[in-house]
């Protein structure tokens, strides 16, 4: 599982069977200080809550194909909760 947070959302222009109704977001991933991570991810949104600049967690590979109803459906990451809260004692782990 990883965290980031939502900074855009995609509209595509064919939408895959299954997928009709799943919102698609832009996600930066974050390392355990908050910084970027890496390059940006679409995320299908399993909560379909998610908003911009929200911190999230997500899912990646087979696991996140699992999070969606129907399931296998053709996606590499999916948000699967909300961060309520973010504490970390220093030089620990959140």
């Amino acid at each position: 599982m990883k965290i980031g947070k939502v900074i855009g959302r995609v509209v595509p222009a064919e939408v895959y069977e299954g997928l009709e109704t799943v919102p698609m977001l832009w996600v930066q991933p974050l390392s355990r200080d908050k910084k970027p991570k890496g390059g940006a991810v679409v995320c299908a949104d399993a909560t379909r809550m998610a908003g911009p600049d929200e911190l999230v967690y997500f899912e990646g590979g087979r696991e996140a194909a699992m999070t969606l109803d129907p399931a296998f459906v053709p996606v590499d990451h999916a948000i699967v909760g909300i961060v309520d809260d973010w504490h970390q004692e220093k030089g620990g782990t959140p």
